[in-house]
Protein backbone atom coordinates (compact mmCIF):
# COMPACT_ATOMS: atom_id res chain seq x y z
CA UNK A 1 0.00 0.00 0.00
CA UNK A 2 1.19 3.54 -0.51
CA UNK A 3 2.14 5.53 2.51
CA UNK A 4 -0.09 8.06 3.86
CA UNK A 5 2.12 11.50 3.45
CA UNK A 6 4.17 9.68 0.79
CA UNK A 7 4.82 11.65 -2.65
CA UNK A 8 3.95 9.82 -5.54
CA UNK A 9 5.33 10.17 -9.36
CA UNK A 10 7.19 13.58 -7.83
CA UNK A 11 4.08 15.45 -7.63
CA UNK A 12 0.90 13.67 -6.02
CA UNK A 13 1.39 13.81 -1.69
CA UNK A 14 -0.98 10.90 -0.87
CA UNK A 15 -3.29 12.08 1.96
CA UNK A 16 -5.71 9.35 3.19
CA UNK A 17 -7.40 6.05 1.72
CA UNK A 18 -11.15 6.22 0.52
CA UNK A 19 -12.03 2.93 -0.38
CA UNK A 20 -10.31 -0.29 -0.90
CA UNK A 21 -11.86 -3.35 -3.03
CA UNK A 22 -10.29 -6.97 -3.33
CA UNK A 23 -7.42 -5.95 -5.79
CA UNK A 24 -7.64 -2.40 -5.45
CA UNK A 25 -7.22 0.90 -2.71
CA UNK A 26 -8.10 4.16 -3.43
CA UNK A 27 -6.17 7.13 -2.27
CA UNK A 28 -6.94 10.52 -1.88
CA UNK A 29 -4.42 12.48 -2.50
CA UNK A 30 -3.19 16.33 -3.31
CA UNK A 31 -0.88 17.79 -6.30
CA UNK A 32 0.45 20.78 -4.08
CA UNK A 33 2.30 22.65 -7.31
CA UNK A 34 -1.58 22.57 -8.80
CA UNK A 35 -3.60 23.00 -5.33
CA UNK A 36 -6.03 20.14 -6.59
CA UNK A 37 -7.06 17.21 -5.36
CA UNK A 38 -7.11 13.78 -7.50
CA UNK A 39 -7.86 10.08 -6.53
CA UNK A 40 -5.02 7.31 -6.98
CA UNK A 41 -6.40 3.62 -7.75
CA UNK A 42 -3.16 1.39 -7.18
CA UNK A 43 -3.09 -2.28 -8.17
CA UNK A 44 -0.22 -4.22 -6.92
CA UNK A 45 1.32 -6.77 -8.48
CA UNK A 46 1.06 -9.16 -4.97
CA UNK A 47 -2.60 -8.50 -4.42
CA UNK A 48 -3.81 -10.11 -7.62
CA UNK A 49 -2.86 -14.07 -8.88
CA UNK A 50 -3.19 -12.38 -12.42
CA UNK A 51 -1.89 -9.20 -12.27
CA UNK A 52 -0.50 -9.26 -16.39
CA UNK A 53 -4.78 -9.35 -17.41
CA UNK A 54 -5.70 -6.71 -14.80
CA UNK A 55 -3.05 -4.61 -15.56
CA UNK A 56 -4.08 -4.51 -19.46
CA UNK A 57 -7.66 -3.97 -18.35
CA UNK A 58 -6.30 -0.96 -16.46
CA UNK A 59 -4.54 0.10 -19.47
CA UNK A 60 -7.92 -0.47 -21.99
CA UNK A 61 -9.87 1.65 -18.98
CA UNK A 62 -7.03 4.30 -19.26
CA UNK A 63 -6.58 4.81 -22.97
CA UNK A 64 -10.54 4.84 -23.64
CA UNK A 65 -11.24 7.64 -20.73
CA UNK A 66 -8.36 9.78 -21.73
CA UNK A 67 -10.42 10.02 -25.22
CA UNK A 68 -13.63 10.97 -23.46
CA UNK A 69 -14.84 14.39 -22.34
CA UNK A 70 -18.78 14.03 -21.35
CA UNK A 71 -19.68 15.67 -18.17
CA UNK A 72 -20.95 12.29 -16.58
CA UNK A 73 -17.42 10.55 -17.12
CA UNK A 74 -14.53 11.28 -14.99
CA UNK A 75 -10.85 12.40 -16.37
CA UNK A 76 -7.46 10.36 -16.26
CA UNK A 77 -4.57 12.48 -15.26
CA UNK A 78 -2.00 10.27 -14.84
CA UNK A 79 -0.80 6.43 -15.08
CA UNK A 80 2.11 5.42 -13.33
CA UNK A 81 3.32 1.92 -13.74
CA UNK A 82 6.41 1.38 -11.64
CA UNK A 83 7.72 -0.81 -9.20
CA UNK A 84 5.21 -3.69 -9.34
CA UNK A 85 2.14 -1.75 -9.11
CA UNK A 86 -0.07 -0.01 -11.47
CA UNK A 87 -0.98 3.70 -10.21
CA UNK A 88 -4.25 5.78 -12.16
CA UNK A 89 -4.50 9.56 -11.28
CA UNK A 90 -8.26 10.25 -12.19
CA UNK A 91 -10.55 13.09 -10.78
CA UNK A 92 -11.60 12.97 -7.30
CA UNK A 93 -15.15 12.76 -7.57
CA UNK A 94 -17.21 13.26 -4.00
CA UNK A 95 -20.16 10.94 -2.90
CA UNK A 96 -21.30 7.13 -3.27
CA UNK A 97 -22.06 4.57 -5.15
CA UNK A 98 -25.32 3.46 -5.99
CA UNK A 99 -24.82 -0.08 -4.80
CA UNK A 100 -24.03 1.77 -1.42
CA UNK A 101 -27.35 3.41 -1.34
CA UNK A 102 -29.79 0.16 -2.46
CA UNK A 103 -27.62 -1.00 0.46
CA UNK A 104 -28.12 1.57 3.02
CA UNK A 105 -31.85 1.99 2.06
CA UNK A 106 -33.12 -0.47 -0.14
CA UNK A 107 -35.24 0.65 -3.87
CA UNK A 108 -34.62 4.09 -4.20
CA UNK A 109 -37.60 6.32 -5.29
CA UNK A 110 -39.16 5.98 -8.61
CA UNK A 111 -38.26 9.54 -9.64
CA UNK A 112 -35.18 9.57 -8.94
CA UNK A 113 -34.04 6.50 -10.58
CA UNK A 114 -36.20 7.57 -13.77
CA UNK A 115 -33.77 10.74 -13.52
CA UNK A 116 -30.55 8.69 -13.01
CA UNK A 117 -31.64 6.84 -16.25
CA UNK A 118 -31.79 9.87 -18.42
CA UNK A 119 -28.44 10.65 -17.45
CA UNK A 120 -27.00 7.11 -18.06
CA UNK A 121 -28.82 7.22 -21.45
CA UNK A 122 -26.79 10.45 -22.10
CA UNK A 123 -23.78 9.22 -21.50
CA UNK A 124 -24.03 6.16 -22.85
CA UNK A 125 -25.28 7.32 -25.92
CA UNK A 126 -22.23 9.18 -26.04
CA UNK A 127 -20.01 6.27 -26.11
CA UNK A 128 -22.31 4.96 -28.57
CA UNK A 129 -21.33 7.60 -30.92
CA UNK A 130 -17.95 7.73 -31.18
CA UNK A 131 -15.80 6.39 -34.15
CA UNK A 132 -15.56 3.58 -33.56
CA UNK A 133 -18.40 3.07 -30.95
CA UNK A 134 -17.28 1.94 -27.43
CA UNK A 135 -19.58 -0.61 -25.48
CA UNK A 136 -19.15 -0.56 -21.69
CA UNK A 137 -20.54 -3.29 -20.93
CA UNK A 138 -20.64 -3.80 -17.03
CA UNK A 139 -23.14 -1.29 -16.21
CA UNK A 140 -24.39 -2.12 -12.18
CA UNK A 141 -25.11 0.29 -9.35
CA UNK A 142 -21.75 -0.07 -7.79
CA UNK A 143 -19.80 1.35 -10.89
CA UNK A 144 -22.66 4.80 -10.75
CA UNK A 145 -20.97 7.32 -8.51
CA UNK A 146 -24.15 9.57 -7.27
CA UNK A 147 -22.59 13.05 -6.58
CA UNK A 148 -23.71 15.58 -3.85
CA UNK A 149 -25.72 17.37 -6.75
CA UNK A 150 -27.58 14.65 -7.86
CA UNK A 151 -25.41 13.78 -10.95
CA UNK A 152 -23.96 10.41 -11.16
CA UNK A 153 -20.46 10.09 -12.96
CA UNK A 154 -20.07 6.12 -14.77
CA UNK A 155 -16.70 4.36 -13.40
CA UNK A 156 -14.43 1.88 -13.95
CA UNK A 157 -13.87 1.54 -17.60
CA UNK A 158 -12.04 -1.82 -17.76
CA UNK A 159 -14.21 -3.96 -19.32
CA UNK A 160 -15.10 -1.65 -22.13
CA UNK A 161 -14.33 -2.19 -25.61
CA UNK A 162 -14.42 -0.82 -29.16
CA UNK A 163 -16.70 -2.08 -31.32
CA UNK A 164 -15.88 -3.44 -34.26
CA UNK A 165 -17.27 -3.71 -37.70
CA UNK A 166 -15.74 -6.64 -38.87
CA UNK A 167 -15.46 -8.71 -35.71
CA UNK A 168 -17.87 -12.04 -35.46
CA UNK A 169 -17.80 -12.06 -31.75
CA UNK A 170 -16.02 -10.81 -28.80
CA UNK A 171 -12.34 -11.84 -27.82
CA UNK A 172 -13.23 -12.38 -23.89
CA UNK A 173 -16.62 -12.28 -22.48
CA UNK A 174 -16.82 -10.81 -19.45
CA UNK A 175 -19.33 -8.62 -17.30
CA UNK A 176 -21.37 -8.94 -14.26
CA UNK A 177 -23.70 -11.87 -14.15
CA UNK A 178 -27.06 -10.99 -13.76
CA UNK A 179 -26.91 -7.92 -15.26
CA UNK A 180 -25.12 -8.74 -18.26
CA UNK A 181 -26.82 -9.59 -21.32
CA UNK A 182 -26.85 -12.79 -22.94
CA UNK A 183 -24.59 -12.37 -25.76
CA UNK A 184 -21.69 -11.42 -23.28
CA UNK A 185 -21.26 -14.76 -22.30
CA UNK A 186 -20.63 -15.98 -26.76
CA UNK A 187 -22.21 -17.39 -29.19
CA UNK A 188 -24.61 -14.73 -30.23
CA UNK A 189 -22.06 -12.18 -32.00
CA UNK A 190 -20.04 -8.77 -30.43
CA UNK A 191 -21.55 -7.04 -27.92
CA UNK A 192 -23.07 -3.96 -29.19
CA UNK A 193 -25.28 -1.01 -27.84
CA UNK A 194 -27.88 -3.39 -26.94
CA UNK A 195 -25.84 -4.76 -24.65
CA UNK A 196 -25.62 -1.75 -22.62
CA UNK A 197 -29.45 -1.04 -23.59
CA UNK A 198 -29.63 -4.61 -21.35
CA UNK A 199 -26.80 -3.90 -18.69
CA UNK A 200 -29.15 -0.41 -18.10
CA UNK A 201 -32.48 -2.36 -17.83
CA UNK A 202 -31.32 -4.58 -15.36
CA UNK A 203 -29.29 -2.09 -13.14
CA UNK A 204 -32.93 0.21 -13.37
CA UNK A 205 -34.78 -3.16 -12.55
CA UNK A 206 -32.36 -3.16 -9.11
CA UNK A 207 -32.61 0.33 -8.07
CA UNK A 208 -36.15 0.60 -8.47
CA UNK A 209 -37.07 -2.85 -6.97
CA UNK A 210 -34.49 -3.45 -4.56
CA UNK A 211 -33.93 -6.99 -6.44
CA UNK A 212 -30.17 -7.50 -7.25
CA UNK A 213 -30.44 -9.26 -10.29
CA UNK A 214 -28.06 -11.60 -9.43
CA UNK A 215 -29.25 -12.99 -6.72
CA UNK A 216 -32.76 -15.57 -6.62
CA UNK A 217 -34.84 -15.54 -7.75
CA UNK A 218 -32.40 -14.63 -11.54
CA UNK A 219 -35.07 -13.60 -13.63
CA UNK A 220 -36.81 -9.91 -14.38
CA UNK A 221 -40.19 -9.72 -12.67
CA UNK A 222 -42.46 -6.87 -13.36
CA UNK A 223 -41.46 -4.25 -11.10
CA UNK A 224 -45.27 -4.03 -10.07
CA UNK A 225 -44.86 -7.57 -8.63
CA UNK A 226 -42.38 -6.34 -6.30
CA UNK A 227 -44.51 -2.88 -5.79
CA UNK A 228 -47.79 -2.28 -7.19
CA UNK A 229 -47.39 1.40 -6.82
CA UNK A 230 -44.48 1.78 -9.52
CA UNK A 231 -44.83 3.01 -12.87
CA UNK A 232 -46.33 0.78 -15.88
CA UNK A 233 -44.67 3.07 -18.15
CA UNK A 234 -40.99 2.28 -16.47
CA UNK A 235 -41.89 -0.96 -16.24
CA UNK A 236 -42.86 -1.23 -19.79
CA UNK A 237 -39.21 0.55 -20.58
CA UNK A 238 -36.89 -2.54 -18.28
CA UNK A 239 -39.11 -5.10 -19.64
CA UNK A 240 -38.26 -4.30 -23.42
CA UNK A 241 -34.46 -2.89 -22.18
CA UNK A 242 -33.76 -6.44 -20.94
CA UNK A 243 -35.38 -9.17 -23.42
CA UNK A 244 -32.91 -11.89 -24.43
CA UNK A 245 -32.76 -10.96 -28.04
CA UNK A 246 -30.97 -7.87 -28.98
CA UNK A 247 -33.34 -7.01 -31.67
CA UNK A 248 -35.86 -7.07 -29.47
CA UNK A 249 -34.46 -4.43 -27.07
CA UNK A 250 -34.70 -0.54 -28.00
CA UNK A 251 -31.72 0.09 -30.63
CA UNK A 252 -30.75 3.31 -29.14
CA UNK A 253 -30.00 4.94 -25.48
CA UNK A 254 -31.42 7.67 -27.11
CA UNK A 255 -34.91 6.13 -27.79
CA UNK A 256 -35.24 4.62 -23.75
CA UNK A 257 -34.12 8.30 -23.08
CA UNK A 258 -37.12 9.59 -24.96
CA UNK A 259 -39.45 7.11 -23.32
CA UNK A 260 -38.07 7.76 -19.37
CA UNK A 261 -38.36 11.06 -20.33
CA UNK A 262 -42.36 10.58 -21.35
CA UNK A 263 -42.95 7.62 -18.93
CA UNK A 264 -46.30 8.94 -17.65
CA UNK A 265 -47.35 8.93 -21.42
CA UNK A 266 -46.91 5.03 -21.78
CA UNK A 267 -48.64 4.96 -18.09
CA UNK A 268 -51.55 6.27 -20.23
CA UNK A 269 -51.50 3.72 -23.22
CA UNK A 270 -50.04 5.79 -25.59
CA UNK A 271 -47.51 3.16 -26.71
CA UNK A 272 -50.34 1.13 -27.32
CA UNK A 273 -52.13 3.75 -29.17
CA UNK A 274 -49.31 4.80 -30.71
CA UNK A 275 -49.18 0.60 -32.12
CA UNK A 276 -52.32 0.88 -33.00
CA UNK A 277 -51.48 4.41 -35.06
CA UNK A 278 -48.80 2.92 -36.77
CA UNK A 279 -50.65 -0.50 -38.07
CA UNK A 280 -53.59 1.51 -39.38
CA UNK A 281 -51.17 3.99 -41.41
CA UNK A 282 -49.77 0.62 -42.68
CA UNK A 283 -53.31 -0.39 -44.20
CA UNK A 284 -53.80 2.96 -45.72
CA UNK A 285 -50.51 2.95 -47.53
CA UNK A 286 -50.98 -1.00 -48.45
CA UNK A 287 -54.33 0.11 -49.83
CA UNK A 288 -53.40 3.25 -51.00
CA UNK A 289 -50.70 1.19 -53.33
CA UNK A 290 -53.74 -0.22 -55.69
CA UNK A 291 -54.69 3.33 -56.25
CA UNK A 292 -52.14 5.23 -57.57
CA UNK A 293 -54.01 8.65 -58.42
CA UNK A 294 -54.48 8.67 -54.27
CA UNK A 295 -51.18 8.09 -53.36
CA UNK A 296 -50.17 11.64 -54.09
CA UNK A 297 -52.65 12.96 -52.79
CA UNK A 298 -52.05 11.31 -49.49
CA UNK A 299 -48.36 12.16 -49.56
CA UNK A 300 -49.49 15.77 -49.97
CA UNK A 301 -52.33 15.61 -46.95
CA UNK A 302 -49.67 14.28 -44.94
CA UNK A 303 -47.37 16.95 -45.25
CA UNK A 304 -49.36 19.13 -44.76
CA UNK A 305 -50.70 17.77 -41.93
CA UNK A 306 -46.98 17.47 -40.69
CA UNK A 307 -45.77 21.00 -41.34
CA UNK A 308 -49.06 22.39 -39.48
CA UNK A 309 -47.98 19.91 -36.63
CA UNK A 310 -44.34 21.27 -36.07
CA UNK A 311 -45.86 24.96 -36.60
CA UNK A 312 -47.99 24.44 -34.34
CA UNK A 313 -45.59 23.10 -31.62
CA UNK A 314 -43.22 25.94 -32.45
CA UNK A 315 -45.48 28.31 -31.71
CA UNK A 316 -46.94 26.84 -28.74
CA UNK A 317 -43.61 26.05 -26.94
CA UNK A 318 -42.98 30.28 -27.24
CA UNK A 319 -46.06 31.27 -25.22
CA UNK A 320 -46.51 27.75 -22.87
CA UNK A 321 -45.88 28.76 -19.24
CA UNK A 322 -43.03 26.78 -18.21
CA UNK A 323 -39.87 25.83 -19.37
CA UNK A 324 -40.35 22.53 -19.84
CA UNK A 325 -43.43 22.36 -21.46
CA UNK A 326 -41.86 24.78 -23.93
CA UNK A 327 -38.70 22.47 -24.58
CA UNK A 328 -40.82 19.39 -25.05
CA UNK A 329 -42.72 21.12 -27.71
CA UNK A 330 -39.81 22.37 -29.48
CA UNK A 331 -38.56 18.77 -29.00
CA UNK A 332 -41.66 17.50 -31.04
CA UNK A 333 -41.09 19.78 -33.62
CA UNK A 334 -37.20 19.13 -34.30
CA UNK A 335 -37.57 15.41 -33.78
CA UNK A 336 -40.41 15.61 -36.72
CA UNK A 337 -38.54 17.15 -38.57
CA UNK A 338 -34.72 17.69 -38.01
CA UNK A 339 -33.90 20.45 -40.84
CA UNK A 340 -36.70 22.72 -39.75
CA UNK A 341 -34.46 26.15 -39.28
CA UNK A 342 -37.49 28.16 -37.35
CA UNK A 343 -37.59 25.02 -34.98
CA UNK A 344 -33.80 25.36 -33.93
CA UNK A 345 -33.84 29.15 -33.83
CA UNK A 346 -36.46 29.53 -31.77
CA UNK A 347 -34.88 27.08 -29.28
CA UNK A 348 -31.80 28.71 -29.00
CA UNK A 349 -33.16 32.79 -29.60
CA UNK A 350 -36.58 32.59 -28.11
CA UNK A 351 -36.57 29.83 -25.56
CA UNK A 352 -33.03 30.09 -24.12
CA UNK A 353 -31.75 33.45 -24.63
CA UNK A 354 -34.72 35.78 -24.13
CA UNK A 355 -33.28 36.46 -20.59
CA UNK A 356 -29.37 36.47 -22.30
CA UNK A 357 -28.63 33.77 -20.10
CA UNK A 358 -28.07 30.35 -20.82
CA UNK A 359 -28.89 27.94 -17.51
CA UNK A 360 -27.21 24.55 -16.97
CA UNK A 361 -30.99 23.33 -17.10
CA UNK A 362 -31.58 24.55 -20.63
CA UNK A 363 -27.90 23.16 -21.73
CA UNK A 364 -29.20 19.75 -20.68
CA UNK A 365 -32.59 20.03 -22.51
CA UNK A 366 -29.90 21.42 -25.46
CA UNK A 367 -27.68 17.94 -24.97
CA UNK A 368 -31.31 15.66 -24.70
CA UNK A 369 -32.72 17.00 -27.94
CA UNK A 370 -29.95 16.27 -30.42
CA UNK A 371 -29.55 13.04 -29.40
CA UNK A 372 -33.34 12.33 -29.85
CA UNK A 373 -33.96 9.67 -32.11
CA UNK A 374 -35.17 9.99 -35.58
CA UNK A 375 -36.95 6.92 -37.72
CA UNK A 376 -35.30 4.73 -35.26
CA UNK A 377 -32.14 5.14 -37.43
CA UNK A 378 -30.25 8.63 -36.78
CA UNK A 379 -29.96 11.16 -34.09
CA UNK A 380 -31.62 14.80 -34.34
CA UNK A 381 -27.99 15.92 -34.45
CA UNK A 382 -26.78 13.71 -37.10
CA UNK A 383 -29.54 14.13 -39.32
CA UNK A 384 -28.94 18.42 -38.84
CA UNK A 385 -25.38 17.57 -39.67
CA UNK A 386 -26.52 16.26 -43.48
CA UNK A 387 -27.76 19.64 -43.61
CA UNK A 388 -24.61 21.41 -43.21
CA UNK A 389 -25.94 25.52 -44.44
CA UNK A 390 -28.49 24.63 -41.22
CA UNK A 391 -25.86 22.60 -38.97
CA UNK A 392 -23.37 25.36 -38.97
CA UNK A 393 -25.05 28.74 -37.92
CA UNK A 394 -27.20 25.95 -35.71
CA UNK A 395 -23.37 25.43 -34.02
CA UNK A 396 -22.81 29.17 -34.63
CA UNK A 397 -25.37 30.23 -32.66
CA UNK A 398 -24.94 27.63 -29.92
CA UNK A 399 -21.31 28.48 -30.04
CA UNK A 400 -21.51 32.60 -28.94
CA UNK A 401 -24.55 31.39 -26.77
CA UNK A 402 -22.30 29.29 -24.53
CA UNK A 403 -19.13 32.14 -24.97
CA UNK A 404 -21.03 34.85 -23.86
CA UNK A 405 -24.35 33.74 -21.55
CA UNK A 406 -23.87 30.00 -20.15
CA UNK A 407 -24.43 30.65 -16.18
CA UNK A 408 -23.90 34.43 -17.10
CA UNK A 409 -19.86 34.07 -16.86
CA UNK A 410 -19.86 32.00 -20.26
CA UNK A 411 -18.31 28.43 -20.68
CA UNK A 412 -15.79 28.85 -22.94
CA UNK A 413 -15.06 24.74 -23.05
CA UNK A 414 -18.74 23.93 -24.41
CA UNK A 415 -18.40 26.82 -26.46
CA UNK A 416 -15.29 25.51 -27.99
CA UNK A 417 -17.24 22.61 -29.31
CA UNK A 418 -19.85 24.29 -30.88
CA UNK A 419 -17.50 26.76 -32.93
CA UNK A 420 -15.27 23.62 -34.27
CA UNK A 421 -18.32 22.25 -35.48
CA UNK A 422 -19.48 25.13 -37.60
CA UNK A 423 -16.15 26.35 -38.08
CA UNK A 424 -15.56 22.20 -39.97
CA UNK A 425 -18.74 22.74 -42.34
CA UNK A 426 -16.84 25.63 -44.31
CA UNK A 427 -20.60 27.17 -44.49
CA UNK A 428 -20.41 30.71 -42.40
CA UNK A 429 -19.98 33.70 -44.35
CA UNK A 430 -16.82 35.53 -44.13
CA UNK A 431 -17.79 37.98 -40.60
CA UNK A 432 -19.17 35.03 -39.18
CA UNK A 433 -16.24 32.59 -39.72
CA UNK A 434 -14.15 35.28 -38.49
CA UNK A 435 -15.91 35.40 -35.31
CA UNK A 436 -15.80 31.89 -34.69
CA UNK A 437 -12.30 31.40 -35.48
CA UNK A 438 -11.18 34.27 -33.17
CA UNK A 439 -13.51 33.05 -30.64
CA UNK A 440 -12.72 29.80 -30.56
CA UNK A 441 -9.22 30.26 -30.48
CA UNK A 442 -9.58 32.30 -27.23
CA UNK A 443 -12.23 29.49 -25.94
CA UNK A 444 -9.93 26.47 -26.77
CA UNK A 445 -6.98 28.01 -25.17
CA UNK A 446 -8.87 29.40 -22.42
CA UNK A 447 -9.16 27.18 -19.78
CA UNK A 448 -5.63 26.34 -19.17
CA UNK A 449 -3.69 29.43 -19.91
CA UNK A 450 -0.70 29.69 -18.09
CA UNK A 451 -1.78 27.39 -15.40
CA UNK A 452 -0.64 24.04 -13.89
CA UNK A 453 -2.25 20.84 -16.09
CA UNK A 454 -3.85 17.95 -14.47
CA UNK A 455 -0.70 16.73 -13.67
CA UNK A 456 0.86 19.66 -12.34
CA UNK A 457 2.99 20.75 -15.39
CA UNK A 458 1.98 24.10 -17.26
CA UNK A 459 -0.43 22.89 -20.57
CA UNK A 460 -0.30 26.57 -22.00
CA UNK A 461 2.49 28.93 -21.27
CA UNK A 462 1.32 32.32 -20.77
CA UNK A 463 3.67 33.24 -24.30
CA UNK A 464 1.84 31.55 -25.95
CA UNK A 465 -1.66 32.77 -25.09
CA UNK A 466 -0.41 36.42 -25.02
CA UNK A 467 1.34 36.00 -28.48
CA UNK A 468 -2.51 34.43 -29.52
CA UNK A 469 -4.29 38.03 -28.47
CA UNK A 470 -1.15 40.40 -29.65
CA UNK A 471 -1.96 39.20 -32.94
CA UNK A 472 -5.44 39.45 -32.73
CA UNK A 473 -5.07 43.27 -31.64
CA UNK A 474 -3.17 44.09 -34.77
CA UNK A 475 -6.58 44.12 -36.79
CA UNK A 476 -9.61 46.65 -36.66
CA UNK A 477 -11.66 43.87 -34.81
CA UNK A 478 -14.27 46.21 -34.38
CA UNK A 479 -14.99 46.55 -38.26
CA UNK A 480 -14.47 43.24 -39.66
CA UNK A 481 -16.60 41.89 -36.78
CA UNK A 482 -18.74 43.98 -34.37
CA UNK A 483 -17.31 46.05 -31.21
CA UNK A 484 -18.73 43.28 -28.66
CA UNK A 485 -16.33 40.73 -30.33
CA UNK A 486 -13.68 43.50 -30.16
CA UNK A 487 -14.31 44.70 -26.66
CA UNK A 488 -14.15 40.79 -25.61
CA UNK A 489 -10.47 40.85 -27.42
CA UNK A 490 -9.43 43.54 -25.56
CA UNK A 491 -10.79 42.86 -22.07
CA UNK A 492 -8.74 39.16 -22.70
CA UNK A 493 -5.45 41.12 -23.41
CA UNK A 494 -5.88 43.80 -19.91
CA UNK A 495 -7.05 40.71 -17.54
CA UNK A 496 -3.97 38.31 -17.96
CA UNK A 497 -1.47 41.11 -17.59
CA UNK A 498 -3.46 42.21 -14.67
CA UNK A 499 -3.77 38.98 -13.36
CA UNK A 500 -0.48 36.95 -15.10
CA UNK A 501 2.35 39.94 -15.23
CA UNK A 502 4.46 38.28 -13.03
CA UNK A 503 3.87 34.56 -15.42
CA UNK A 504 4.92 37.16 -18.65
CA UNK A 505 8.07 38.53 -16.92
CA UNK A 506 9.22 34.58 -15.94
CA UNK A 507 8.61 34.03 -19.90
CA UNK A 508 10.93 36.46 -20.41
CA UNK A 509 8.19 38.87 -22.43
CA UNK A 510 9.64 42.46 -22.61
CA UNK A 511 7.78 45.13 -20.50
CA UNK A 512 8.25 47.70 -23.65
CA UNK A 513 6.46 44.78 -25.56
CA UNK A 514 3.52 44.16 -23.45
CA UNK A 515 3.12 48.01 -22.77
CA UNK A 516 2.78 48.75 -26.36
CA UNK A 517 -0.31 45.79 -27.35
CA UNK A 518 -1.91 47.15 -24.30
CA UNK A 519 -1.21 51.06 -26.07
CA UNK A 520 -2.58 49.59 -29.15
CA UNK A 521 -6.17 48.06 -27.34
CA UNK A 522 -6.88 51.35 -26.32
CA UNK A 523 -6.13 53.37 -29.11
CA UNK A 524 -8.57 50.76 -31.08
CA UNK A 525 -10.92 51.77 -28.63
CA UNK A 526 -10.96 55.39 -29.06
CA UNK A 527 -10.57 55.07 -32.69
CA UNK A 528 -12.08 52.51 -34.07
CA UNK A 529 -15.43 51.85 -31.33
CA UNK A 530 -16.00 55.39 -29.93
CA UNK A 531 -16.22 57.29 -33.20
CA UNK A 532 -18.70 54.79 -34.63
CA UNK A 533 -21.99 56.30 -35.80
CA UNK A 534 -24.13 52.94 -34.49
CA UNK A 535 -22.79 53.10 -30.59
CA UNK A 536 -24.93 52.03 -28.08
CA UNK A 537 -24.88 53.12 -24.33
CA UNK A 538 -24.30 49.19 -23.21
CA UNK A 539 -20.99 50.13 -25.66
CA UNK A 540 -20.21 52.84 -23.89
CA UNK A 541 -20.63 51.79 -20.65
CA UNK A 542 -18.70 48.44 -21.36
CA UNK A 543 -15.76 50.86 -22.92
CA UNK A 544 -15.16 53.01 -19.67
CA UNK A 545 -15.24 49.27 -17.44
CA UNK A 546 -12.58 48.05 -19.43
CA UNK A 547 -10.12 51.51 -19.75
CA UNK A 548 -10.37 51.43 -15.60
CA UNK A 549 -9.45 47.65 -16.28
CA UNK A 550 -6.49 48.37 -18.28
CA UNK A 551 -5.65 51.12 -15.51
CA UNK A 552 -4.82 48.21 -13.44
CA UNK A 553 -3.32 46.17 -15.65
CA UNK A 554 -0.23 48.97 -15.90
CA UNK A 555 -0.03 49.31 -12.46
CA UNK A 556 0.53 45.38 -11.92
CA UNK A 557 2.88 45.09 -15.04
CA UNK A 558 5.01 48.14 -13.50
CA UNK A 559 4.88 46.19 -10.06
CA UNK A 560 6.22 42.87 -11.46
CA UNK A 561 9.24 44.61 -13.75
CA UNK A 562 9.99 46.72 -10.91
CA UNK A 563 9.16 50.27 -12.61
Amino acid sequence: MLEIGSIVGGKYKVLNVVGQGGMSTVYLAMNERANKQWAIKEVRKDSVTNFQMVRQSLITETDLLKQLSHPYLPSIVDVIDEDGRFLIVMDYIEGNTLQKALDYMGPQPQEYVIEWGIQLCDVLEYLHTRRPPIIYRDLKPGNIMLRPDGTITLIDFGTAREYKQNNSGDTTYLGTRGYAAPEQFGGMGQTDARTDIYTLGATLYHLVTGKNPSEPPYEFYPIRYWNPQLSAGLEYIIEKCVQNNPDDRYNSCAEVMYDLQNYKELDRGFKRGARVGVATFTCILVAAIAFCSMSAFFKIQGGIKTKEHVETCISDSIIATDEKTSFELIAEAIQTQPDNESAYYTMIDSLVLQDDVLTPEESDYIRQIFILPVDNKDTVEKRLSANKDLYSQVCYKLGVAYFYCYAETGNKKMAAGWFKKAIDCGKLDDKKMNRAQRLYRIASHYASIGKAGPDGDVEISFKEYWDLLAEMAQDNISESDNPTTALLVYKEIATLVYNSSNGLRNENLEYDDINEVLNLALTHMDTDIMTRDDLTDDIKNKVSEEKDLFVKAKEALDVAYGK
